[in-house]
């Protein structure tokens, strides 16, 4: 398997994402968060992670909800799983 060269800036105080065992298939991302987020019934936030890469051209990120946190505590995410690519970051710069 060939590397990939991703360019990761952390403006969070957490640690960046890792494997947590050998068998993963993904990493956890944690919440940047200044204060505690309490959300109504049916109410939907944005939740920001304090972290921005530069990808590759062809490569993309996904962001999956924990099966165990949808479930317990209904925690998910809007558009599963959420593409993150370049296009993304070039889109969000330039509007």
């Amino acid at each position: 398997m060939s590397e990939i060269q991703v360019k990761i800036i952390n403006r969070s105080g957490n640690p960046l994402p890792e494997y947590a065992t050998a068998e993963a298939a993904g990493m956890d991302l944690r919440a940047n968060l200044e204060a505690a987020v309490t959300l109504q019934p049916m109410e939907r936030t944005l939740i920001p992670t304090g972290l921005f890469m530069e990808l590759p051209s062809g490569f993309e990120a996904q962001v999956r909800p924990r099966s165990g946190l949808a479930i317990k505590q209904g925690l998910t995410l809007l558009n599963t799983p959420a593409r993150l690519m370049r296009t993304t970051e070039e889109k969000s710069r330039s509007s």
